[in-house]
């Protein structure tokens, strides 16, 4: 089969591959019809991690199941399936408590909880840009979609990952109705949290970032876009707050942070968060953030420290929430929402590209190219 394969730091290509296949009998095999590029890619993509070279990218993926272990009961062969980027066993003591992003069995490293495709750090799993994937556990992890996931397509993909992110950052950050809220980082899971902010009644959204395309979207949807290399975006923060703060704050942007210099500051989010949110106010963090970046500013960003405002954090009461999202507990409700016509993430999406287009969609994504917001990539390969 054919997969984006990692050859090196910016460097993937379209190669043929080992077929996936059912390897247990609670199995499920997948012909992938959409699979997205996300932010977390990039990390790897640029080499900033310990992917390993000749691994199949892709946690972002949808598609049609075409073959089943004997032992899977719920799933059927032709069912159209969402995958959550990350994969739980169901039986583990945090997989019954909703924690499926920190799976105690799944990844076969004893000192890490939590798995996922194709990504740095969480199992030996190969993703899903490619023409089929393997699903482990597959009652468990598959998400049926109903009878108009073809016409929805671009939206139910988006319930793999980062529309569950988003919705998680104001579940972190303990978003409520009427709330006002700011979120630094406009990329695709920045969208998502100010959708999601939008999604449950805040009187005030608003969106830190530079990228004219991003901000532009962002006011699509009724977020107030504030840019970053005009002024300081806390400075503009508290004026729309009548100097108090926001009630509730999501960072969407992770360790690899640059201020509008191109300056790389691991700690500037953070920091910008607790300046930015009132006293006893929430914060969400859902950008990563890494317990080793060999390739960091510094030698406390490379051990995966930073600077932090500790006594400003601390005197102002507040609290923060951090880590990925457990797809499982929200990808439900938020399939129902994009049903029920309630919710249409695919805004965010400017360009769907076949799989073989993957490189340079890569490169495009990778320097921020204006227009390049979200790219979903198509397989063209009919079982």
């Amino acid at each position: 089969m054919k997969a984006v394969v990692y050859n090196g730091p910016r460097d993937v290509s379209v190669k043929d591959v080992p077929d996936a296949k059912i390897e247990r009998p609670t199995d499920v095999l997948v012909k992938i019809t959409s699979t997205n590029i996300c932010g977390s890619d990039l990390h790897m993509y640029e080499g900033r991690t310990n992917f390993e070279k000749g691994r199949v990218f892709g946690h972002e993926n949808l598609g049609k199941v075409v073959e089943i272990g004997s032992a899977v009961d719920r799933i059927k062969i032709g069912d159209m399936v969402c995958l959550p980027f990350n994969i739980g066993c169901g039986f583990c003591r945090n997989c019954e408590s909703g924690l499926t992003a920190f799976c105690l069995t799944v990844n076969p490293d004893p000192k890490m909880a939590g798995a996922a495709y194709g990504f740095a750090g969480m199992g030996p799993f190969n993703g899903g840009q490619a023409e089929y994937l393997r699903v482990p556990y597959g009652d468990f992890n598959c998400l049926k979609l109903p009878e108009d996931a073809l016409e929805k397509e671009d939206d139910y993909v988006m319930v793999s990952d980062i529309f569950p992110t988003g919705w998680h950052a104001t579940e972190l950050a303990g978003v409520q109705p009427s709330d006002s809220v700011v979120v630094y980082g406009a990329g695709p899971v920045g969208l998502m949290a100010a959708y999601s902010a939008t999604l449950k009644n805040a009187s005030q959204v608003m969106i830190v970032d530079r990228h004219p395309d991003r901000l532009r979207l962002a006011e699509q949807i009724g977020v107030i876009p504030i840019d970053d290399s005009k002024s300081d975006p806390v400075e503009q923060v508290l004026a729309m707050t009548n100097g108090r703060g926001a009630d509730k704050g999501c960072e969407c942007v992770g360790y690899q942070a640059h201020d509008p210099q191109g300056h790389e500051h691991p700690n500037m989010t953070m920091n910008n968060l607790v300046k930015s949110v009132k006293f006893t106010g929430g914060i969400g963090v859902v950008g990563i953030f890494l317990p080793q970046d060999p390739g960091g500013p510094d030698q406390l960003s490379k051990q995966g420290e930073i600077p932090f405002d500790m006594g400003l954090f601390w005197i102002k009461g507040q609290h923060i929430g951090t880590g990925q999202a457990n797809v499982k507990d929200y990808n439900r409700q938020l399939r129902d929402l994009i049903h029920a016509d309630k919710a249409k993430p695919s805004f965010i999406v400017s360009h769907r590209l076949p799989l073989d287009k993957a490189s340079e969609a890569y490169q495009h994504f990778d320097a921020r190219d204006d227009g390049w917001t979200k790219v979903v990539l198509k397989s063209s390969h009919t079982p």
